[in-house]
């Protein structure tokens, strides 16, 4: 074998000169053609307002015009989408570089591996390899030696003669060197320990194996990953579904993903990956804001799941925490099943129906009601019963009812429903099952609690049937999946029929006890579910993580070895006294830094107190949609799914039934420094 080494194309800092130069000609000519593309578009349009009443009648000569100016349109945008990846790869064109040698050939051939794909000219080989391509996997799955990877054609075998990683900003060279393993721990270390961000880290340059094999992962209809605090979930998640975009491009677009994510907060925290990774960003959805949308119609308002948080660390109530489980549990899914049986017989008060002539009778429309039309929810059942006897009347008469007189007909069939209030109707079912019924109040005045927004919706969606507003949607992400109970996940797969990435963390729960939804979902969602266990966590030093394992109990966490300093412990005598530790130990060169509290009155009240001695701080609530750099002030589940640089944790009373919860979660938002402060009681 040649010593391949003496190639240029095995020169990093040569090629990285060599592919900015083939990079910038290659946007100058985009450039060129969106700017001729535009001049193409504009007389296009010009010439069809000037003409488009002399096109010939038949429309031909119109239709041939607006499906040239789309073309037009089209092929601008996807080479405005060619300049955007482009311009980003400039700043970075590549990370990393497997020396790759086929089966029965002599010499190796380098494969260079960025963000995207990059070539001199449409239809050449690449220069440079978009991560997500086949042959990329041999760089985050394989060390030196035999190797293989999946192309289109089949299987291809090789050997891997070297490996090397680099690190590029602002198209200048920050390190090169080559590696025996795929990410050299050193390299590792050093990339997760930099400073946060107000945006998550894509992390495409640090894959593991064991996270790649997440991401390629295309068999499994539904993969749900258990992973530690810190394991990279939410950015596996997301990378899982730019692969899925990138290699399922005629099937699969950015419209028909959607993300279940908890607060605003945290959707703009993790908004910027997909765009990053060269794909469009994707919907993102608050599962409590659907249901309250869904409910407006019933009640005036819902209560809000961080109201009911708050009430339960002030105010801890055992048996009302017992009654808002079970709420929530597979037990009250079937008490509403059969007290829907018993409803199709006690909400109904069939009479006979006349209207011109013709009358439908009791025995007529009870035939209807329970044999022909017995599969369509019972709230819209008696709505094909009018349809039917419309329909028999206009066929006999000859002619059409008016509107006016379909309302009036809509009203007499609606009248045999006792009510078709769904509050009134969801008070029954708590009575029948032994519990007070909610406040009778009308419309204006009611507010549905939280722990009843679901079963509502459940009820709602039984009688009424779902809401079909989704069904394009080809793949759902749910996160923090711990955070949804059996009748939220029973609901979900009502409404999604699709492929599911469902991740969360058991530990970080926002339950009074810890649930482990592994132990239903295959129930619910079906048995062929792939499971996934992450025990290893990249986010925190030793020093943080197992002071956070100490507090839930995990005993299997696996921890990067990455050292700072230990957790400091300290008890105050006023909340001043306090703020001043905090002021005093805010480090500048960190980016991040929060103060978390257990309740919104306490991070109101310390936001005020840190504003009146003149701090620069960010305050986040519940209806915030953005993360800032510098020191914020938050609740602790409010701050979930963050990360800091520091924080200061305030604690919980003894008798806050989700201190230990909150104290895990804030100890796990921390990257490099944890403070836990206590108020003394006076």
């Amino acid at each position: 074998m040649t010593n391949y080494k003496n190639d240029r194309r095995f020169n990093g800092s040569y090629f990285l000169e060599e592919v900015e130069l083939k990079l910038k000609k290659r946007l100058d000519e985009i450039r060129k053609s969106l700017s001729d593309g535009q001049k193409e578009i504009d007389n296009m349009q010009e010439y069809y307002w000037e003409n488009y009443t002399e096109m010939d009648e038949y429309g031909y000569e119109d239709y041939d015009n607006q499906q040239a100016l789309l073309h037009q349109v089209n092929a601008n945008q996807e080479k405005l989408q060619l300049k955007h990846r482009f311009e980003k790869m400039l700043d970075s064109p590549f990370f990393g570089r497997v020396d790759f040698v086929f089966d029965g050939e002599e010499e190796a051939e380098p494969f260079y591996i960025g963000i995207g794909n990059f070539a001199e000219k449409a239809g050449m080989q690449p220069l440079v390899y978009d991560w997500r391509a086949p042959v990329s996997g041999l760089f985050y799955d394989f060390d030196k030696g035999p190797a293989v990877y999946q192309a289109p054609a089949g299987e291809i075998q090789g050997e891997i003669l070297s490996k090397w990683q680099y690190k590029i900003k602002n198209g200048k060279m920050i390190y090169e060197f080559e590696s025996d393993t795929k990410i050299d721990d050193d390299i590792l270390k050093k990339e997760l320990g930099t400073n946060s961000d107000v945006k998550l880290k894509n992390i495409v340059r640090t894959i593991q194996k064991e996270q790649n094999a997440i991401i390629r992962n295309t068999r499994d209809r539904i993969l749900v990953i258990q992973g530690a605090a810190g394991s990279g979930k939410t950015s596996i998640a997301l990378h899982r579904i730019a692969y899925l975009l990138y290699h399922e491009r005629e099937n699969l677009k950015s419209s028909n993903i959607l993300i279940l994510s908890p607060n605003g907060v945290f959707a703009d925290y993790i908004s910027h990956i997909l765009p990053e990774l060269g794909e469009e960003n994707i919907r993102e959805m608050s599962f409590d804001l659907f249901a309250y949308k869904e409910l407006k119609n019933t009640a005036a308002d819902c209560e809000d799941k961080y109201d009911q948080l708050e009430r339960i660390m002030k105010f801890p109530d055992q048996e009302a925490l017992r009654r808002a489980d079970w709420k929530q549990s597979a037990e009250f899914v079937g008490e509403i099943e059969g007290f829907l049986a018993m409803l199709e017989d006690s909400l109904m008060d069939f009479r006979p129906v006349e209207y011109r002539g013709m009358v439908m009778t009791e025995e007529e429309i009870l035939k209807l009601f329970y044999y022909k039309f017995t599969e369509t929810p019972l709230l819209k059942r008696m709505d094909l019963v009018r349809d039917y006897f419309i329909d028999e009347w206009e066929t006999l008469r000859g002619r059409n009812i008016s509107d006016d007189d379909k309302l009036l007909l809509q009203q007499k069939f609606d009248k045999m429903y006792v009510t078709k209030d769904l509050y009134r109707i969801y008070c029954q079912l708590l009575e029948e099952c032994g519990l007070d019924p909610l406040s009778g109040a009308e419309y204006e005045r009611r507010k549905i609690p939280y722990e009843d927004v679901f079963p509502m919706l459940y009820l709602k969606y039984r009688l009424e049937g779902g809401n079909h507003s989704h069904k394009n949607i080809k793949h759902l992400v749910i996160d923090e999946m711990q955070d949804y109970s059996y009748l939220q996940y029973t609901i979900l797969a009502n409404l999604f029929s699709c492929k599911m990435t469902i991740l969360g963390d058991r530990a970080q729960t926002m339950d009074v006890r810890q649930q482990d939804v592994l132990k239903f979902l295959p129930r619910i969602l079906g048995r062929d579910l792939h499971k996934i266990e992450m025990n290893k966590s990249y986010r925190n030093t030793v020093e943080i993580a197992e002071y956070a394992a100490k507090i839930s109990g995990i005993e299997d966490l696996i921890l990067l070895d990455r050292h700072g300093k230990e957790v400091a412990e300290q008890t105050f005598a006023s909340e001043d006294f306090l703020l001043d530790a905090v002021q005093e130990n805010l480090n500048e060169e960190f980016e991040t830094a929060a103060l978390l509290t257990m309740t919104e009155e306490e991070a109101l009240e310390l936001n005020r107190l840190l504003k009146l001695r003149g701090a620069e701080v960010a305050y986040i609530d519940k209806n915030s949609s953005s993360f800032k750099k510098g020191l914020t002030v938050t609740t602790f589940y409010l701050a979930k799914g963050l990360e800091f640089d520091q924080v200061f944790a305030v604690r919980g009373k003894e008798q806050n039934p989700l201190r230990q919860q909150a104290e895990y979660i804030c100890a796990m938002r921390a990257l490099h420094e944890l403070y836990m402060y206590e108020i003394a009681d006076v």
